[in-house]
């Protein structure tokens, strides 16, 4: 920590560990046998069920929540990650409440819909549990892919593509597998090591070789992977933050919210994580949400989340507001950043209200601060890349890139809405599209 931060007010050990661990537990706590067989006797079992059809990996809901009420739980973590392979992270940070249990028929009904999440959970932990991997590889087809990122999506495709006798080769920038998962979810969302341990039991499958470390554009080239390997896919996310564009960006005290996340979710003792008096978030989606909570969880003493526009057009979820705001932060909206000031470190963030079209008003006001964390985007790392849409890779419903035998999904690529259950999807779907090509390959 440098001297300027500490100067600042940014200091460790604001609470104490007992307080911090209390903070920082299990989100929603594993449920246990006989409460997973009360909730899953809540299901009607819909034939025509709209919570399956909201599920972006398609998973059978009503069948393994069946299982779990027969007392199969093994089988319905079966049913589940044959589609979704992450289905026990999925079970944990996927938002649903805005997917499959805002359309559960007992949600309309009643306004309390089935638990679907902590029963995928309950489930998916009863057999990774279990010793043994629950698929098996297929014949060795003799096929070499690579798959450039470690995270939903390439983990996804990879497990798919080992599962259909391929060899992989997994690369990944970071120290560690798991992308978002283990770099960028709020801690008390994934506790005891989740994600990590996750990673450990996807790669049971066999015929995946890990090389972390590993970045495209830096360690790796497109055209030497092309050349080596029979496909690629690219799964490896976004790696460059937006940022504020405003006097006094650089000054100490204002960082990327998506690195005190990593660092957070990384420190082997929360209590020497430095936090502010003062926190202020910039922006509107999940990461300023996790962001802020966990600020205040280390004991930030006053946490305030500020977006450009309505709190209604806010990327997180009605329940991740109401999480941040029961947890003691403020959320101000239709104000965007004008300066940063402060000798050095911020000392107060100046913001400008806008209308709801984001037109500036000319009524200004600032906020304490002593820490700013930026949570408004991130972009992919301009370099070795296909044909982009936008500021993506470009896409076709199968993963197809405009480069023949590469493929990407996940954040990286055009289309999808960033979400960790939708990176599996895409990551899986392009897999199955890779093998049919090889295969037509092969037999032509």
């Amino acid at each position: 920590m440098d001297v300027k931060a500490l100067a600042s007010g940014i200091t460790p050990g604001r609470l104490n560990k007992a307080r911090i661990e209390a903070g920082f537990a299990d989100l929603h706590p594993a449920l246990d046998d006989h409460e997973a067989l009360v909730a899953a006797d809540r299901c009607y079992f819909c034939h025509d069920a709209p919570c399956a059809t909201a599920c972006p990996t398609d998973i059978d809901i009503p069948l393994f929540i069946r299982q779990i009420a027969t007392g199969t739980p093994e089988a319905a973590a079966r049913t589940i990650l044959s589609q979704n392979i992450l289905g026990g992270m999925c079970a944990r940070v996927c938002p649903t409440e805005t997917l499959c249990e805002e359309v559960c028929v007992r949600e309309t009904a009643e306004g309390k819909p089935v638990e679907i999440g902590r029963l995928q959970r309950y489930a998916t932990d009863a057999l990774m549990a279990q010793s043994a991997h629950p698929f098996e590889r297929d014949v060795a087809t003799g096929k070499r892919i690579a798959v450039v990122g470690a995270g939903p999506a390439g983990l996804s495709c990879a497990h798919r593509l080992a599962m259909m006798g391929h060899d992989v080769v997994l690369f990944d920038a970071r120290p560690k597998p798991g992308g978002l998962n283990e770099y960028g979810i709020a801690a008390y969302k994934s506790t005891e090591d989740f994600a990590a341990r996750e990673v450990d039991w996807l790669m049971g499958i066999g015929g995946i070789e890990l090389r972390c470390g590993m970045a495209l554009g830096r360690d790796l080239t497109l055209d030497s992977l092309r050349v080596e390997y029979d496909a690629v896919f690219l799964g490896m996310g976004l790696g460059s933050v937006n940022a504020l564009g405003v006097p006094g960006d650089d000054k100490s005290g204002v960082a990327n919210a998506v690195d005190f996340i990593a660092d957070l979710r990384q420190a082997a003792d929360l209590t020497a994580l430095p936090v502010g008096r003062d926190v202020v978030v910039i922006g509107g989606g999940m990461t300023a949400v996790d962001a802020a909570v966990q600020s205040k969880l280390l004991g930030a003493l006053n946490v305030t989340i500020v977006y450009r526009r309505s709190q209604e057009r806010m990327a997180a979820s009605v329940y991740e507001q109401d999480l941040a705001q029961a947890k003691g932060v403020r959320i101000i909206c239709n104000a965007s950043p004008v300066a940063v000031h402060g000798n050095g470190a911020v000392r107060e963030i100046e913001f400008e209200f806008t209308d709801d079209d984001l037109s500036p008003t000319g009524e200004t006001f600032r906020l304490p601060a002593d820490q700013v964390f930026r949570a408004i985007g991130q972009t992919l790392v301009p370099g070795d890349l296909p044909e982009l849409d936008g500021r993506k890779i470009a896409v076709d419903g199968t993963g197809r890139t405009t480069l023949p035998g590469v493929w990407a999904g996940g954040d990286c690529a055009a289309g999808g809405d960033d979400l960790t259950v939708t990176a599996v999807a895409e990551g899986r779907d392009a897999a199955e599209d890779i093998h049919a090509s090889l295969m037509e390959q092969a037999n032509g």
